[in-house]
């Protein structure tokens, strides 16, 4: 059953191979909770059971720390899509995780820079070494472009129109996105390509990506990371700087701009909107800010 619902996601739902592995990780997990509860088929799970595992979860066993409320969500997400299928394809007679529901994560805000600690971190990558240059022109594009890191170093050179200025990017689940790129990055990623992808490119086998590493091959995600680390690292920047720290940057500074949410939503690729709105709160934030200073009665 498990193997016919992962199998499911893939053909049918066409889900990105990390959230397949996230999956796969927490379904084995729940197997084996099952397991130990000497549960041989899912017909016999009850609600209480599904219930009980949640609060493993969050509180940990021999074998697992406590998960934190959106890993503990996750699972749950698993657990009760593997129910759902299994009710639906008719193997099982009723879905005992259905109102099991995951537990809800506080609200936070987004981790982004502010805009001057963006600029010496885009600055802090030179303008002059074949690597310095790939470096400033991904950062440039994440920025720009809100993309995550996965999908800025799965572009190909077909992908990228500088004239045009827009980039084609491939997001979760295949979905891909036009979505437009600034001066500064379409002059980052054009000295690159005419200065410094050339030299990189002879080195390795021909490999259509746009952004490559010292052997000529598609650069990695934990490659860029470190690009984004080292520059971070040589700009002074003290705020945590993880890869999605420009993708929230990106967003956050769109909705201090003034751009609408729906906008927004587009150019993150999120599906829904509702992932998309926790950047409202920085609105609502900086509305604070300047009503408190701005208005004559504000702190009385």
């Amino acid at each position: 059953m498990l193997r016919g619902y992962l199998d499911h996601l893939v053909v049918e739902r066409g889900i990105a191979e990390n959230t397949l592995r996230s999956y796969r990780r927490d379904l084995r997990r729940y197997a084996e909770y099952l397991d130990r509860r000497s549960i041989t088929a899912l017909a016999d799970v009850t609600e209480l059971v599904v219930a009980e595992f949640l609060a493993v979860l969050r509180e940990g066993d021999a074998d697992h720390p406590p998960l934190a409320t959106s890993s503990a969500a996750r699972t749950l997400v698993a657990v009760r899509g593997l129910h759902r299928f299994a009710v639906r394809d008719g193997l099982l007679p009723a879905d005992a995780a259905r109102e099991v529901h995951p537990p809800t994560p506080p609200r936070r805000l987004p981790k982004a820079l502010p805009l001057d600690r963006v600029e010496r971190l885009l600055e802090a990558c030179g303008l002059d070494e074949p690597l310095s240059l790939r470096d400033r022109a991904l950062l440039e594009l994440l920025y720009s472009t809100g993309a995550r890191i996965s999908e800025a170093v799965g572009l190909d050179l077909d992908d990228v129109d500088l004239a045009e200025r827009g980039v084609l990017l491939s997001g979760k689940g295949g979905k891909q996105r036009l979505v437009p790129i600034g001066r500064p990055a379409v002059a980052a990623l054009e000295a690159y390509r005419v200065r410094s992808r050339p030299g990189l490119a002879i080195r390795g086998r021909g490999t259509p990506a746009v952004f490559l590493n010292a052997r000529g091959g598609r650069l990695s995600r934990q490659s860029a990371w470190q690009v984004l680390r080292s520059a971070a690292d040589r700009a002074g920047v003290t705020e945590p700087v993880s890869p999605h720290t420009l993708r929230h940057s990106f967003a956050t500074h769109l909705m201090e701009g003034g751009a609408d949410v729906r906008v927004v939503q587009e150019l993150l690729g999120h599906a829904s909107v509702t992932t998309t709105q926790v950047y409202t709160l920085v609105t609502v934030d900086s509305l604070r800010e300047v009503y408190t200073l701005a208005h004559p009665r504000a702190l009385d």
